[in-house]
């Protein structure tokens, strides 16, 4: 399979070209870049034969399979649904689109088409999570009462621009973190989020979009969420915590893109170290959509998983808003 990427992006440069590469046979043909002289100094950079400012000629060349899109995120809705049309496998960053409704439609487009559509979910792809999930699965908490995320980090100076000021390309921390919180959270506990409640804020690097987010799930099953996201805080741990009434998980600097952090099981017996795998996040995502592509498995996070997490958040940006809770819109999927 040969790849096209949309965006010559940092995610693409430090982690999905070599996390495709890594796939026995896969190979990335053309970036595609609204800057030309960025788009080929981008190409030259990473060994990518071509560069292109034109989404039309990308998506006619025959040999280009498949494509990674990593553009700002009100580009993806139009850009999957061009690929899709073209007949394109397509792994999208999170959020799917700008709307769970807008990213629904990709989802329904897809399967008409007769395409693979999958989300870049890092989390669920962790060692450290796989390893947390076994945990619950097998009993070893007993019946889960509670979930806490700590997911409150100073963004990186070389990120400080639209995700700080342009509400209208999918800027804030809401967007940008809650939904991968969602998206760990379904997939640990394998049931989606009823209600929200939540506040946000508008911290030291504000510039329009909310730099700051506390928020509040209701599970179906009456398992209680509560998340912190943050781009403001430089010494804050991430964490995430699961709660039963036999034991709980103490996992801490285990919400990144990187395969690191330490998890304590805590029972009546006492506190033991939980190991874990130390693969790459994005090489196990890619391999598991390589193997869906050959009929094997799917996606570790599926279209609509991409669908259900968006749909998660725009519940609690609706709820911080209006400072009322609010039940969450699937629409459908």
């Amino acid at each position: 399979m040969q790849w096209g990427l949309i965006g010559a992006s940092t995610i693409a440069a430090e982690h999905m070209i070599g996390a495709i590469r890594a796939q026995n046979g896969h190979s990335v043909k053309a970036v595609l870049s609204a800057n030309a002289e960025r788009g080929a100094g981008f190409a030259s950079a990473h060994g990518i034969p071509s560069s292109t400012t034109s989404l039309d000629e990308m998506l006619a060349d025959d040999d280009i399979g498949a494509v990674y899109i990593s553009t700002t995120n009100e580009k993806h809705l139009p850009q999957a649904m061009a690929a899709i049309a073209a007949g394109k496998h397509v792994m999208c960053e999170k959020p799917l689109a700008m709307s769970a409704a807008d990213a629904a439609k990709m989802v329904s487009a897809a399967e008409e088409a007769g395409v693979l559509l999958a989300t870049n979910h890092h989390l669920r792809n962790a060692g450290s999570h796989l390893a947390i999930k076994a945990l619950i699965q097998d009993g070893e908490l007993g019946e889960v009462l509670s979930v806490r995320i700590f997911h409150a980090v100073l963004l990186p100076e070389h990120l400080r621009g639209w995700r700080l000021s342009d509400s209208a390309a999918g800027g804030g921390v809401i967007p940008d973190i809650v939904v991968h919180d969602a998206d760990t959270v379904r997939f640990h506990l394998e049931e989606d989020p009823q209600e929200v409640v939540a506040m946000e804020s508008h911290g030291s690097l504000s510039r329009g979009a909310e730099d700051g987010a506390m928020s509040v799930w209701r599970m179906p099953s009456g398992v209680q969420v509560m998340t912190h996201e943050s781009f403001t805080h430089p010494f804050a741990p991430s964490g995430f915590e699961v709660h039963g009434t036999k034991g709980s998980v103490i996992a801490r600097n285990v919400m990144t893109q990187r395969p690191v952090g330490e998890i304590a099981l805590i029972t009546a017996a006492g506190s033991r170290e939980v190991s874990f795998a130390n693969h790459g996040l994005y090489d196990r995502s890619l391999a598991l959509f390589a193997d869906a592509l050959n009929g094997n498995g799917q996606p570790s996070a599926t279209g609509v998983d991409g669908v259900k997490s968006l749909a998660v958040a725009e519940a609690v940006k609706q709820a911080a808003v209006t400072g009322r809770a609010v039940t969450i819109d699937y629409h459908g999927v």
